[in-house]
């Protein structure tokens, strides 16, 4: 017994730099094609992500330096605490997180926790609802993009809002018998100020602005990781072959085993996967829709690594989160399945 406690131990202690060793040769194999998908994360960055978010992340960080969270705590709080169980402020990240989308809503969670504005145990129930994809994703990219139909984008953001709801009222009950408040909470620097007055408006806007660059940033380094790990996945055949594992469940719902390659790329990283499995031809479109819709409801492990790189500084587990998105992608997935059924003009099946 000891022996075998020992191996595992041993396997557990080399799995991560086994894994980091087999990505460098991968890098090395698979040259050619990782330099493409570079190029593609890259563009996908450059031209979507930076424009969408880089002005939301600067205009949050500079509320941040104003009484537009406190004023809303005092006007929401009525609200907030009796359906969500979380302080009143907690509606600053819910919306800015629908409006900006990934990963604008933990950021903002991040920072309240530090601040002390929340409970460690309010922090995680936030976190678990609060992070979205945003309507210019869903809206734009998915809908009309993708899709060639607005109704559809329209139908994936409300289906996307009523699951993230759904999902935070049910985390209202977790660790709620726990009151004590964090005893972390970051001390702020001296060198920036508190609040931001015409005095020191330059110096809170800088500060915002390298702020949001270095979130843009990290973003950006993710989304190329991991174009180029899709891409060593698909080139490998290892894709395929985690493709024939899932396909025997994806039957119990009577989901073709076209969609597994999709489905696995969706997990992996959101945007490459909702495009894979819209393009997949099929007369009923309705199951690429609801695939679709449980996809950016889970958001991928791309966004999930995101989201733990800022909640770790903080000190907020990350075990809600990627509960509350499995959640809120089975919720989305189940809400679009009903409009679709009920509302024949969202249909677009053949």
């Amino acid at each position: 017994m000891y022996k075998i406690k020992f191996f595992i131990f041993k396997i557990k202690k080399l799995f991560v730099p086994t894994c980091i060793c087999l990505f460098t040769l991968c890098l090395l194999a698979f040259s050619n094609t990782n330099l493409t998908s570079v190029k593609t994360g890259l563009s996908l960055w450059a031209n979507s992500v930076v424009p969408s978010l880089l002005p939301f992340f600067i205009a949050t960080e500079l509320l941040g330096y104003t009484n537009v969270i406190s004023i809303l705590g005092k006007l929401l709080n009525k609200f907030m605490r009796p359906i969500f169980n979380v302080p009143g402020e907690g509606a600053f990240p819910f919306i800015m997180g629908i409006i900006s989308g990934y990963p604008m809503g933990a950021k903002i969670v991040s920072n309240f926790k530090s601040q002390g504005i929340c409970t460690n145990e309010e922090a995680e129930r936030l976190l678990a609802f609060t992070n979205n994809s945003g309507p210019l994703f869903i809206i734009g990219t998915v809908g009309i993009g993708l899709f060639r139909d607005t109704n559809t984008g329209i139908l994936l953001f409300i289906t996307h809002i009523l699951a993230c709801l759904t999902v935070g009222f049910v985390f209202r009950w977790w660790k709620s018998g726990r009151k004590k408040r964090s005893s972390f909470v970051q001390e702020p620097s001296t060198n920036i100020p508190s609040k931001v007055s015409l005095s020191n408006l330059g110096e809170v806007l800088a500060y915002s602005i390298m702020s949001a660059i270095n979130t843009i940033f990290l973003i950006g380094g993710f989304i190329v990781l991991f174009s180029v790990i899709i891409s060593i996945l698909e080139n490998s055949g290892i894709l395929d072959i985690l493709a024939h594992f899932i396909s025997p469940i994806l039957n119990i719902f009577g989901i073709s085993n076209s969609y597994a390659n999709g489905i696995l790329t969706g997990i992996l990283e959101l945007t490459n996967g909702v495009c894979n499995i819209a393009s997949i031809t099929n007369k009923s479109i309705s199951t690429n829709i609801v695939i679709c819709a449980f996809l950016l409801g889970f958001g991928g492990i791309s966004v999930t690594l995101q989201i733990l790189s800022i909640t770790s500084k903080a000190k907020i587990s990350i075990k809600p989160y990627i509960i509350g998105k499995l959640l809120q992608g089975t919720f989305a997935a189940f809400y679009t399945y009903i409009f679709l059924n009920t509302f024949g003009f969202l249909n677009l099946d053949l």
